[in-house]
């Protein structure tokens, strides 16, 4: 077969065919924040996970590996801001697209104002050093305005801005990891290792807060119109910052874990582990540059929960879902400025009512953190399911899919199980206040959006076809296969009915 460039055009208003491939894998990056997993929250896994922390962060990566698989078979197929809201309502209908939809935007949104409470606190102690004690909602409002203005401005500017700051982040950890690890005499582990004091629901239960720290891996595909050659940059987002992300979490905790040891000092109870270990290294100057960097990575990750929170308001709302205005694009920018304004402006009031009503802001960084993963663990589960069946549509299951669906929605229902918990089991327990009433909350909120929707059915029944019309046209571009790009992602096959 002969395989071509196809030149795709944008038929959503947005800028088309800008962004090179560094700039999409950033998208991803930014979400999932690598940064702020040994800048900061480690400890919380370990308290869970103990020695067995690393292997959580194994199984996570592996366990994404194969969501990611099952995401690319759309994502080599087609391309559109819809993310995964588009992938499913082809493979699973309107319904299905509908709950992914929602819990899309609540994670994303969400996410982002976890983060954005993580970049006020961040902020407010490192600012406190030099005397300076702005108030929480003054900080608050600061990271969403200039997250908004980058978001409302360009999509370029949103990926290089999101580029540097978590690459620079990233080389400042590794180049202290390494550090740190000399300063232990390249020592192995043994109680790491061999997982002393261990047991499997040690490691089940740190796998919630570990898919928590993946999240947003598959932020790349809200970029469908914006990505150059998205069906080859686009998979190799998804699956590279699964990878990259999952092996940096790896080798960093086993690198802190091993640090703390044998200092008197406990990483669960460390709120700057990465601060303490350069101290204890001689290079305490580091330490200070990775808490600068890791402000910039929150920032970062706020950014870029806006972009695909807004890229899904947008197209469905121009399948009729929302308000047509939250479907524009700015006529300049070939942004969705509307949909990035309300997105920002909505992560920036929950988090600054909380604190009117003296919510610590640690606490809310967890709180909004933990509903924003039933958002997540929702979608995932849902694309693993609705991959073989969009395979078997165009006739293109095969066995292997089968077994990567199976393993993708089998890895999710553990962190499944971790948040809601069963009564009665030790290996799963039912999480303490208010985290046990987060799953109730969540159903609620599905099935008033699910209510919504088929209310909309009822009174227009025609927006069950604008929505199967708008996903179909955008399939239909990348139809014709002797004009689609190459799109094995690196190190996997499974393509290969291309």
């Amino acid at each position: 077969m002969t395989k071509t460039k196809q030149k795709h055009r944008s038929v959503h208003g947005l800028k088309p065919d800008c962004l090179p491939f560094g700039e999409v894998l950033a998208q991803s990056f930014a979400v999932i924040a690598p940064t702020t997993i040994p800048a900061s929250n480690l400890g919380l896994i370990v308290a869970l996970s103990g020695n067995g922390t690393w292997l959580s962060f194994v199984i996570g990566m592996i366990g994404l590996v194969f969501v990611s698989i099952n995401i690319n078979q759309f994502a080599s197929r087609s391309a559109s801001p819809g993310s995964l809201y588009s992938y499913i309502v082809k493979g699973l209908g309107p319904t299905a697209g509908v709950i992914c939809g929602w819990s899309l935007v609540l994670a994303y949104l969400f996410t982002g104002m976890s983060v954005l409470c993580g970049f006020a606190n961040f902020s407010s102690n490192l600012i406190g050093h030099i005397g300076i004690h702005p108030s929480t909602i003054t900080l608050l409002a600061i990271g969403a305005a200039i997250s908004w203005y980058a978001a409302y401005k360009d999509i370029q500017l949103s990926a290089m801005a999101m580029l540097w700051m978590e690459g620079a982040s990233l080389v400042l950890i590794t180049v202290l990891g390494i550090i740190i690890w000399a300063h232990k005499g390249f020592a192995l582990d043994m109680s790491q290792l061999t997982l002393q004091g261990v047991t499997p629901g040690n490691v089940a239960m740190g796998l919630v807060l570990v898919m928590f720290g993946f999240s947003g891996f598959e932020s790349a595909t809200s970029l469908g119109d914006e990505a150059k050659n998205p069906l080859k940059s686009i998979p190799r987002a998804v699956i590279g910052s699964a990878l990259m992300a999952g092996l940096f979490f790896v080798s960093m905790t086993y690198i802190e874990v091993l640090g703390f040891s044998g200092t008197g000092v406990s990483i669960t109870s460390t709120e700057e582990p990465l601060g303490f270990l350069s101290q204890q290294a001689g290079v305490g100057f580091l330490g200070e540059l990775v808490a600068f960097s890791a402000l910039f990575s929150f920032f970062a990750c706020v950014l870029g929960s806006i972009n695909p929170a807004a890229r899904i308001f947008f197209t469905m709302a121009r399948h009729g879902l929302f308000h047509s205005s939250l479907g524009s694009a700015h006529s300049s920018n070939r942004t969705p400025h509307i949909a990035v304004t309300m997105c920002s402006l909505l992560m920036f009031l929950v988090p600054a009512g909380m604190s009117l009503f003296h919510i610590k802001l640690f606490d809310c960084m967890g709180y909004l953190g933990a509903i924003a993963s039933f958002g997540f663990l929702t979608v995932y589960i849902l694309i693993s399911i609705a991959a073989p069946v969009y395979l078997r549509q165009i006739r293109k299951l095969r066995p292997q899919h089968l077994l990567f669906s199976a393993s993708g929605v089998g890895f999710m229902m553990i962190p499944v199980l971790g948040c809601v918990g069963i009564p009665g089991s030790k290996l799963f327990p039912v999480p303490e206040a208010p985290y046990d009433a987060f799953p109730y909350l969540f159903l609620m909120y599905l099935l008033l959006t699910c209510g919504w929707f088929i209310l909309q059915r009822v009174r227009s029944p025609e927006i069950v076809i604008s929505m199967e019309q708008g996903v179909e046209a955008i399939h239909a571009k990348f139809d014709n296969r002797d004009r689609i790009i190459e799109t094995v992602p690196v190190g996997f096959d499974e393509f290969d009915d291309f």
